[in-house]
């Protein structure tokens, strides 16, 4: 029988060193569950950074993607097809939407607002050519693609890569006076995560967004949520905008747009913003594919039906305070929004990444950022028993 170890072996030797996993080989996936290869059982309590909001290998989402894998899966967007319209319309309605522009990856979708927005801001703004300038917060996370580290304030994601696209400005994320005072006559953008994710799930003050919406009004800048990790139920909203009852200019969408079973993404806007793309413009093979639009249609139909929104609205402040409880003389700070959660530990503490490994050998894998804080976001399928049973691993571990 392969072995964990064989496998790890194997990675190592011919794999890119560009991830350092914990050390666990998954071979299948139900629910809030994962199983490695000796067959250990574990909750997964990250989620593939929010890929799986609706659990892993969700049944209805799986029967979507064989029935349309057997009749048609790419056309590439030179023809129709006769999922894509209805991918738009049904995403169009859930999220109040106009307009939509199909991708692949969240970096994708990062990539294609950026370059929308740019061009809106010469046709439609007025902005002196190659002059526009967008807005970004530091401790950012948008991906991986040259485009996006070079805005990047993270040494690791940046160091070695350059040189870089000039165009951005950098604020500190929850500041709305520095936002303000960064503006100027060529800004078309603020591109922004409701909640910083790989930062350490950082949540910004009551009423940042209330006001960064105001400025975006005041002066035509486009307004660019990155809900890529923080849309379709993870916050305990449909989209994290909610909490403060502001509407973005542009939201992108990707990870849980298919349940993990594929990649997909949006950028969702309106006629102005997207209507500056003109045939040939922009584009993407694999963008709107049947197989695509399909997965994500039934993957938006089962957060809804099945209530994994109002399940994460329920049972995230219960999991945070389950988790603030923890007597620990390890932990620092417990925060969350739904079921997106950190727990920050002491530096001395000897790092996340230790206790994540104590974590797993109790059953429960989660993820380390930034050293000392450790990742908390299971499925949204996740019971009220399950939470209970992680908060009992949590305490022993954290306590110890």
């Amino acid at each position: 029988m392969t072995t964990t170890e064989d496998l790890i072996a194997l990675e190592s030797s011919l794999g890119a060193h560009n991830y350092k996993p914990l050390d666990v080989a998954l071979v299948r996936g139900e629910g809030v569950f994962v199983y490695d290869v000796e067959g250990k059982r574990y909750l997964d309590c990250l989620s593939a950074y929010s890929a799986v909001n609706q659990g892993h290998c969700h049944p209805r989402i799986f029967e979507a993607l064989v029935e349309q894998a057997r009749k048609l899966t790419l056309t590439s967007r030179a023809f129709h097809n006769d999922q894509l319209g209805h991918f738009y319309q049904e995403i169009a309605e859930l999220t109040g939407s106009h307009k939509v522009l199909p991708m692949n990856t969240g970096a994708e979708a990062v990539e294609s607002a950026i370059k929308a927005v740019r061009k809106w801001g010469y046709e439609v703004k007025g902005v002196e050519k190659d002059k526009a300038e967008i807005i970004v917060c530091a401790n950012n996370f948008h991906g991986r693609t040259m485009g996006i580290v070079g805005f990047s304030t993270d040494p690791d994601a940046r160091t070695g890569f350059g040189p870089f696209a000039p165009g951005f400005r950098i604020v500190p994320f929850g500041d709305a006076a520095a936002f303000e005072k960064a503006i100027t006559p060529n800004t078309v953008g603020f591109l922004v995560e409701p909640i910083q994710g790989e930062a350490g799930v950082i949540i910004p003050p009551a009423g940042y967004f209330k006001r960064v919406r105001e400025l975006c009004t005041e002066h035509n800048v486009t307004l660019i949520l990155d809900e890529i990790q923080t849309g379709l139920g993870r916050t305990g909203k449909l989209l994290a905008e909610e909490h403060e009852g502001i509407e973005a200019d542009v939201t992108l969408l990707g990870k849980a747009l298919s349940g993990g079973y594929y990649p997909v993404s949006a950028v969702l806007s309106n006629s102005e913003v997207l209507g500056v793309l003109k045939p040939g413009q922009h584009g993407s093979t694999f963008g709107g594919n049947p197989l695509a639009c399909a997965v994500a249609r039934m993957a938006l139909k089962v957060l809804v039906d099945e209530g994994m929104i109002d399940n994460a609205a329920d049972l995230g402040p219960y999991f945070l305070e389950g988790l603030k409880s923890i007597k620990s003389n390890h932990i620092r700070d417990v925060r969350g929004r739904g079921l997106m959660l950190a727990v920050d530990l002491h530096p001395e503490a000897g790092g996340a990444r230790e206790f994540c490994y104590r974590l797993r050998d109790k059953g429960i894998l989660a993820k380390d950022t930034h050293n000392d804080t450790i990742r908390i976001a299971p499925p949204l399928v996740i019971t009220k028993a399950q939470i209970d049973d992680a908060l009992e691993v949590f305490d022993t571990v954290l306590s110890t």
